[in-house]
């Protein structure tokens, strides 16, 4: 792609806004961000350190009473024209999402609609926030519970579907009168962090309100988790690191969406053609970078041979190639070391047993595109036990549906899940035992709806965004009571 084929967004977007002002990074390293389809360089942004993790906390502090003080009306409206924003700048949006994530366009295009679906719902938020009056067990005292901002929230966000896992937790703290330090992870630092400051720079934000830091991890996260003005850390990630933040900051607030495992169950009753575009669907869909991937297809064993063998005529049609080819249907993985894993994933499945259906070696002009792939395995292959976030679809036999609720559970992550029967009810009972944050009956694994409960269970993290979750994740009570009469307290002096 030549300098002129970048994406036509915002200019500037080689900085960073603190405080109301776009600066370069203190840290000396400049960073490429670069097409994980062909290596174009996209822009360069020098990084931030401690320093400037430090100043946008300090500035985001700053901001915080005067936004917090700010008309739950004055909030909603802001949103209403960030939506106005949005609209106007879809296809640049769309564009980025391409060329940086490597997302395939119609993929790209349903992030932009869930970022929007997510500011429309935001929108009520400033004006959906309630308290409790209860009484007291003491003569003339009325006891009253607020619900207020917490203050300044971090959020610490993915390369997978950037825009809207930065947007998800951004937009809410801020409607809820908090403000905002963001992470973007430093392989989208454009579409995970610095077009949404654009967006609502634009839509009228006072400045402090919203800041983003570009940094890696590994030399600004300690500085983020630890920042003494931080009341909360919303982070999306893997499960490792998830653990480190929590030994890090034990006492601050933590919304934590990690890994996933997801299962789809398909028992013997199952509409087979429904239950075969749902497993495709889901193991390969954005090449499976995505948390709430179907990482194991779960079959029963009268209907295991006949659903691989549409799954697997169904794979052999998806077309691989530039995700800014319309027609593409599966694009590059975000880098070499995605890559690389995805493929050490697959050969030690083989190694232990697993039969490789489908294959293929990476493509395009960086190496990067990998074929669908399917296998027949165990649980207990590294490609059904691990994550794999990559094209490559497991499908495991159970021999009734007792044991395929056994072998979903056999994880110890537990996001989202799907059970497939022609019977709703058996499939509602079937999903109650499913071990899952989230499990969808005749649909796929991949669902996310902005105002709903989205989150997950064991190790698959802590909390929920969506809806009144949301409210409830980013504000906290403050009990007020007031005494009405004359309390006499013990030790009171006449």
């Amino acid at each position: 792609m030549h300098a002129d084929q970048r994406p036509s967004a915002y200019t500037g977007l080689d900085r960073m806004p603190i405080g109301g002002r776009w600066r370069h990074g203190s840290s000396g390293t400049v960073f490429q961000d670069v097409n994980p389809y062909d290596d174009t360089v996209l822009t360069e942004i020098r990084l931030a350190d401690e320093g400037d993790v430090d100043l946008a906390y300090r500035e985001a502090e700053r901001a915080w009473p005067e936004w917090a003080a700010t008309p739950a009306t004055d909030r909603a409206e802001l949103f209403l024209r960030a939506i106005r924003v949005l609209d106007a700048r879809r296809a640049e949006i769309v564009d980025w999402l391409v060329h940086e994530a490597g997302a395939v366009r119609e993929r790209a295009e349903f992030e932009w609609r869930l970022v929007r679906s997510g500011m429309v719902e935001v929108a009520s938020y400033p004006t959906r926030v309630t308290g409790r009056i209860l009484p007291g067990i003491t003569p003339g005292k009325e006891n009253r519970v607020y619900r207020e901002p917490l203050g300044v929230v971090t959020v610490i966000s993915p390369w997978n579907f950037p825009l809207q896992l930065s947007h998800r937790s951004v937009a809410p703290a801020i409607a809820l009168g908090n403000t905002v330090v963001l992470k973007p992870a430093e392989n989208t630092p454009v579409t995970g962090g610095l077009l949404l400051a654009r967006i609502y720079e634009e839509a009228g934000l006072p400045p402090g309100v919203f800041n983003v830091v570009i940094g890696k991890g590994g030399e600004i996260g300690d500085a983020l988790a630890t920042h003494e003005a931080s009341r909360m850390i919303s982070f999306t990630g893997s499960t490792e690191v998830g653990r480190h933040i929590s030994r890090q900051a034990p006492l601050k607030r933590r919304s934590l969406e990690l890994g996933g495992n997801g299962p789809l169950v398909v028992l013997e009753d199952a509409d087979l053609d429904l239950a075969a575009d749902a497993a495709v669907f889901g193991s390969y869909y954005h090449q499976g970078q995505i948390c709430m991937a179907t990482n194991r297809v779960v079959a029963t064993a009268g209907v295991h041979d006949e659903l691989v063998e549409r799954m697997l005529a169904r794979a052999r049609k998806l077309r691989v190639g530039d995700p800014a080819d319309p027609s593409t249907q599966i694009g590059p993985v975000i880098d070499d070391d995605q890559r690389d894993g995805i493929r050490d994933l697959i050969t030690r499945s083989v190694e232990q047993g697993a039969r490789l259906l489908l294959s293929g070696e990476p493509g395009g002009p960086a190496g990067r595109v990998l074929p669908p792939h399917l296998l027949l395995a165990s649980n207990e292959a590294p490609s059904a036990s691990e994550e794999v976030f990559g094209p490559v679809a497991t499908v495991i036999r159970a021999e009734d549906e007792e044991d395929a609720l056994r072998i979903a559970n056999d994880t110890e992550y537990g996001l989202s899940s799907a059970v497939y029967t022609r019977d709703a009810e058996r499939g509602v009972r079937f999903a109650r035992r499913m071990q899952a944050g989230m499990t969808h009956v005749n649909d796929a694994t991949l669902n996310d709806e902005a105002n709903t409960a989205f989150g997950g269970e064991n190790h698959s993290g802590l909390g929920r965004f969506g809806g009144e979750w949301a409210i409830e994740e980013f504000t906290t009570d403050h009990w007020i009571s007031l005494q009405h009469t004359l309390r006499r307290l013990p030790f009171g002096l006449d």
